[in-house]
């Protein structure tokens, strides 16, 4: 996705040796701190540099503009690992929100999340960033409901973006527009709510 450092670019060319992986380590670490502490503005080569003891000049070989860092990190912070399928539909659309609520609820990626989309109208790079999140955040969710639809579980006129948006958009809200938590029953419950409205009934 980005040039400098993503995780494509290592694969397609030679491996970095250990002392490379460590700086690179140390270096997004650091990023991710000064993101949260600082937000867009206070991750720069200097302070990432400042922070990590990395040298400048590697930083600026692995990613030759801070935005290029910036983008790897957000990359990372929202790689997850995928819910394993139980082909039950109440308890595999259970487990993928429950997978998008740990990454809302991840201080980093939940501070990211806030840079992105704050970005993303005035920069399109980030806006490639967003969507990219978007895709990728949402591709297992999708994957259920068109299964589902296909098999009979859910109303096959249910559209799927809608039915998306029905399901991540109260996580999405309730985290980051209003700043509340969730009780246990929260994703269970809202799950539930779901198939009672959209569910195919026998």
């Amino acid at each position: 996705m980005v040039k400098g450092g993503t995780k494509e670019t290592r694969a397609a060319g030679r491996a970095l040796d250990p002392r490379a992986e460590r700086s690179r380590a140390a270096a997004l670490a650091a990023a991710s701190d000064l993101l949260i502490e600082h937000g867009w503005s206070g991750v720069t080569h200097v302070s990432v540099a400042s922070r990590s003891g990395v040298g400048r000049t590697t930083l600026y070989r692995h990613w030759p503009e801070s935005a290029m860092l910036i983008q790897e990190l957000l990359a990372e912070l929202f790689e997850v690992e995928r819910p394993v399928r139980t082909d039950d539909l109440r308890e595999d659309l259970i487990r993928e929100l429950q997978a998008f609520l740990a990454v809302l609820l991840n201080p980093k990626s939940e501070r990211a999340l806030r840079v992105i989309i704050d970005q993303a109208p005035l920069d399109p790079r980030y806006a490639e960033v967003l969507a990219s999140c978007s895709r990728k955040g949402t591709d297992g969710l999708r994957a259920i409901v068109d299964d589902a639809k296909a098999a009979g579980g859910l109303s096959g006129g249910l559209d799927t973006d809608v039915a998306i948006d029905l399901l991540l958009g109260p996580l999405t809200f309730r985290r980051l527009i209003s700043g509340h938590g969730f009780a246990e029953r929260y994703v269970p419950d809202l799950v539930d709510g779901f198939l009672a409205a959209h569910a195919r009934r026998s």
